[in-house]
């Protein structure tokens, strides 16, 4: 077991690879005998999973304003619920999304307050930041655009994705020491090594390789 909880994140836009690369740190970090949790936002809790139904399902008609706030509670629940008593019992917490998303699909992509969703965001998670945020970057007419049964985020348009796109890249570039950017959609080999030699040195240990076989073009 770690001395500490260790947090790592992943972001970037839909259909980016996010939850191939989870799945191959996951394997890394089980085949080095590392306890681990990998996790998810929004949903992964019973509250969560409600909150998800009504944030992704096409037929929602919500205001910008009420998807945020629900984002908000999905967090505070999540990290109550799932990420802090992970990190308090010293093993490495994997998260498919957290607080850039909302400041990138809430703030840049829909247009609301950086410093409202900030604040409101730092108030439901108690301020706790990841260790490392992976960010996989394309342009979003490679990804998004390209794909077939969108949910409700997935159907807001290019321009609503070009703008998340950049709010993520200005995201990482304020905070560069906590921020790894790779490019999405290209080798899973390459990418997961990449990924893997960033968390061994915040464990201060080599991760074991597993064995990744290149996925076909429908990535999470």
């Amino acid at each position: 077991m770690l001395d500490r909880g260790l947090f790592i994140v992943f972001e970037g836009g839909d259909r980016v690879g996010k939850s191939t690369q989870v799945r191959a740190l996951a394997a890394a970090l089980e085949l080095s005998g590392i306890d681990h949790v990998i996790t998810f936002e929004p949903g992964d809790t019973a509250a969560g999973s409600q909150v998800r139904q009504l944030l992704l399902d096409p037929e929602s008609d919500l205001d910008d304003r009420c998807e945020t706030l629900l984002y908000a509670a999905d967090k505070a629940q999540h990290v109550t619920r799932v990420v802090l008593p992970a990190l308090a019992a010293g093993k490495v917490v994997v998260s498919d999304r957290y607080v850039d998303s909302m400041l990138a699909y809430q703030g840049s992509g829909r247009g609301l307050d950086g410093g409202t969703l900030a604040a409101l965001a730092d108030w439901a998670t108690g301020g706790l930041r990841p260790d490392l945020t992976v960010v996989l970057d394309i342009e979003p007419a490679h990804a998004v655009a390209q794909a077939r049964d969108l949910d409700r985020l997935e159907q807001a348009g290019t321009d609503f994705h070009a703008r998340v796109r950049e709010s993520f890249l200005a995201q990482a570039a304020a905070d560069p020491d906590r921020y790894l950017v790779l490019p999405a959609l290209v080798s899973v080999r390459d990418t997961a090594a990449r990924i893997r030699e960033a968390v061994g040195g915040l464990l201060g240990r080599e991760l074991v390789v597993p064995e990744l076989s290149e996925p076909g073009r429908r990535h999470g």
